[in-house]
């Protein structure tokens, strides 16, 4: 049975149970954004008991990467970031971002 008709089998039994099939999460594109601090330590990943983990680079003045606000997560300040340069996810402090839509 091809997915699509999983789904709406599932959606069937579920439906009177009052119970909602599964939702499809569409991906939320990155707002551009550029930093604004001098430098910024882009992080690969942030930990809730120790912080921002594993250092990828530094990233300086007017480079240009992506987050939305209110869509992707900030944790302790420490914002989830997506680089434009390597194409890749980390986390930089969210006071660095800035200059939305300016490019």
């Amino acid at each position: 049975m091809s997915p699509l008709r999983c789904l709406a089998a599932a959606a069937l039994v579920l439906a009177p149970l009052g119970l909602a099939a599964p939702a499809h999460a569409d991906p939320v594109v990155p707002d551009h954004a550029i930093i604004v601090c001098q430098s910024a330590s882009f992080y690969a990943n942030y930990d809730s008991a120790s912080g921002p983990v594993d250092l990828k680079r530094t990233l300086g003045y007017g480079d240009k990467v992506g987050h939305t606000r209110g869509a992707h997560p900030v944790y302790n300040g420490w914002a989830a970031t997506f680089d434009f340069g390597p194409n890749d996810w980390g986390y930089v402090r969210e006071e660095c971002l800035g200059g939305y839509g300016s490019w």
